[in-house]
């Protein structure tokens, strides 16, 4: 029967002050991915916020491979849907072996990878080192999936987190990340570096509740650089940034010219006005759908191949009608169907494909694209990963995105402009940061633990 004092150290994470002393760097790395890695390992945990492209998958197979063979233990890989094969390929492609994609929760190699929506078959005790690829999945602070990854990690010795950018305007994911890391916890960090103002009149700042104390914003990025490397392009750690050179980025706004006439305290407006709350703007994407969609219709059928982001289900359904080549990815769907229509699409068996950035996001790699329709929303985020799986270092052709809008929603791209300026400024504040001395100085509990009298 567990006590008291058992049931509070189980909601303590495991620390571990340092990762391996010894460790291999694959020869086919690039110079700077080298430097990441050996880094990242030596630190035993860590972030790294490395750009698309930047070689992420195969420096997190280092990372598991040094862990598996120096530790003879096993090591999970978490992944976003139908990226698992992209690893087992990459492993293959760079002579990395013991590795297997499970998905029933079977152990049959050292490095094991496996995907979100499948964690809950898989133990944490099984592990010594459990890596996240694409962990904005943590950005969610009241969601049940992350409640379960950081519970899942709490017990596990060496820990790693990767995505292409936090987010930029929501440092609550930073929080998230440092406690899945076992580090300050995401309550404890707003405590000591934000305050909290809640402001809704510049469109830059809805949604936003925690503000960067003015006294404390060197300080938290000095911390941040204790735990995580950050790195938009090679040149940002002094490297040479050859054979890392973008395409150009078409940005396309197409406007339906149709304005939504408000109801305002029980009265309709005569003239149509911008919408400026989330919730206006959902009310105007609701009321636009047609317009929308068949504008979206008609820009994508100019291109052979092309990637729809709606986000609604009438919206996808309506597409779905209107594009004949097209197929239609559902969040109802179950694992596999969403998995198989993710890699018919990668194998260029699907021409035309209708998704949400909230499924399928993060992680992919879709070079072989270079249009993309997108439906903005407020969240930045969102709009930088799905663009992300196209305008991505190794894509060889320009990317065009054809943005699709009402006339209303002017606000949600000055949003994004202004989200975008602050994306810049959060990875320079990174850059500046690195190698910084920051100590955390934790309070000891030296009081007498007093067991409630039920007990």
């Amino acid at each position: 029967m567990k006590t008291y004092l058992n049931f509070i150290k189980s909601k303590v994470h495991s620390t571990q002050n340092s990762g391996l002393s010894k460790f291999s760097i694959n020869e086919n790395m690039f110079d700077f991915q080298k430097y990441i890695t050996e880094i990242l390992i030596k630190k035993g945990r860590g972030a790294g916020f490395l750009d698309t492209g930047t070689g992420k998958t195969l420096i997190e197979l280092c990372i598991a491979h040094n862990y598996a063979i120096q530790t003879n233990k096993r090591v999970l890989i978490i992944t976003p849907l139908a990226v698992a094969f992209q690893f087992i390929k990459e492993a293959e492609k760079f002579g990395i072996s013991d590795i297997a994609y499970s998905k029933d929760g079977a152990l049959k190699t050292k490095i094991v990878v496996c995907n979100y929506e499948r964690l809950s078959k898989f133990s944490s005790k099984d592990f010594i080192c459990v890596i996240l690829d694409e962990s904005s999945i943590l950005k969610n602070s009241e969601g049940a999936l992350r409640t379960d990854i950081i519970f899942f990690l709490k017990k596990v010795k060496y820990r790693y987190l990767f995505t292409a950018t936090p987010s930029p305007n929501d440092f609550e994911e930073l929080g998230n990340s440092s406690e899945a890391l076992g580090n300050l916890g995401y309550t404890d960090m707003l405590n000591k570096f934000f305050s909290n103002s809640e402001n809704t009149i510049k469109p830059q700042d809805i949604g936003i509740k925690w503000i960067l104390k003015t006294h404390a914003y060197k300080y938290f990025f000095q911390w941040i650089s204790t735990w995580a490397i950050a790195m938009k392009k090679p040149s940002n750690l002094g490297f040479s940034d050859k054979g890392f050179e973008l395409p150009n980025l078409i940005e396309n706004d197409n406007y339906i010219k149709k304005y939504t006439n408000w109801n305002i305290g029980g009265q309709p407006t005569f003239f149509g006005i911008q919408a400026k709350t989330m919730s206006e703007v959902r009310d105007e994407q609701r009321k636009t759908i047609v317009e929308r969609c068949e504008l979206a219709y008609e820009l994508a059928s100019k291109h052979k191949i092309s990637v729809y982001w709606c986000n609604r289900i009438n919206e996808s359904s309506l597409l779905h009608k209107l594009d004949k080549d097209s197929v239609e990815l559902k969040g109802s769907m179950d694992i596999d169907k969403k998995e198989s229509i993710l890699l018919d699409f990668a194998k260029g068996n699907i021409s035309k494909l209708i998704t949400k950035s909230t499924i399928t996001g993060f992680g992919l790699n879709w070079q072989h694209c270079a249009h993309t329709i997108y439906f903005p929303t407020f969240s930045y985020e969102q709009y930088y990963q799905a663009i992300r799986r196209f305008y991505r270092y190794g894509q060889v052709n320009d990317v065009t995105v054809d943005r699709v809008l009402s006339n209303g929603m002017n606000r949600v791209l000055i949003a994004h402009k202004e989200k975008a300026k602050k994306a810049v400024e959060l990875f320079q504040q990174l850059q500046l940061a690195i190698n910084s001395e920051y100590k955390i100085d934790f309070s000891k509990f030296t009081e007498d633990v007093n067991k409630p009298k039920f007990l």
